[in-house]
C-alpha cells in the first residue's frame, strides 16, 4: 500500500523512484533531466515540495552568504526515512536566498530575502551520464542564477561543485545534519 502512495505522488511530481515501479516497468528517470544530461531548475519547490532544513551563512564575505533554504520530493523524504538513502532521481534544491535584517517588534531580526542561486542536486544511482561534466559521484549538479533561472552555469561538477561536498563524503555528499525533515521526529535532537 505505501510503495503504491509513493509511486503515484512521484508520478504526479515527475520523479522516478526507480525500484518501486509495478510489474518490472519504471518511472521516468526524471522530469528534471532531458535526454543529454542536462538539468533544469524545478519551479514547484516551494509550493509543492518538502522543506527539509535551513542553513544561514552569516559572513558577508563569504560565497555562501545568505539564507538557505532545502527542498526535496514528498517521495524522496519517505524513501529516505525507511531505508537512510536517497531513492534514484531523487531532486535537491537549495535556494539561497538574501538577508535583511532591521528592528522588528520582537526585536532584531534576520530574514530571507530575494532568491540569489539555485543548487540543484540529482540522485543518478545508475551512472546515466558517465562523460558529462555536470554527473559524477552518483549525483547530477547545477546552479541556476536569480538573473537566468532557465540556464545551469556549472560548466563541470569537479570545479564548481566538489570542494564545498568533499566534508559530507560519507553521507552521501549531502550534508544531512542540516536535515531534520529526514529523521523521524522522536529522534530529533
Amino acid at each position: 500500500m505505501r510503495t503504491q502512495a509513493i509511486m503515484v505522488l512521484a508520478a504526479s511530481l515527475g520523479m522516478a523512484v526507480g525500484a518501486y515501479g509495478q510489474q518490472g516497468s519504471e518511472l521516468p528517470f526524471s522530469a528534471y533531466v532531458d535526454q543529454q544530461g542536462s538539468i533544469r531548475l524545478p519551479k514547484e519547490i516551494r509550493s509543492h515540495w518538502v522543506h527539509l532544513g535551513s542553513w544561514a551563512v552569516m559572513d558577508k564575505n563569504a560565497s555562501g552568504y545568505g539564507f538557505h533554504d532545502v527542498y526535496t520530493q514528498p517521495e524522496a523524504v519517505a524513501v529516505y526515512q525507511e531505508s537512510g538513502q536517497f531513492p534514484d532521481g531523487t531532486v535537491l534544491v537549495k535556494e539561497i536566498r538574501e538577508i535583511v535584517e532591521g528592528e522588528l517588534t520582537t526585536g532584531q531580526a534576520r530574514w530571507a530575502a530575494a532568491p540569489k542561486v539555485w543548487f540543484v542536486m540529482i540522485k543518478d544511482k545508475k551512472g546515466r551520464f558517465p562523460n558529462h561534466p555536470n554527473w559524477g559521484e552518483g549525483w547530477g549538479w547545477a546552479l541556476f542564477e536569480a538573473k537566468d533561472p532557465a540556464t545551469n552555469v556549472s560548466q563541470n561538477w569537479q570545479q564548481d561543485c566538489r570542494s564545498c561536498h568533499v566534508p559530507a563524503q560519507e553521507s552521501d555528499w549531502v550534508y544531512i545534519e542540516g536535515y531534520p525533515t529526514l529523521k523521524p521526529l522522536h529522534s530529533q535532537k
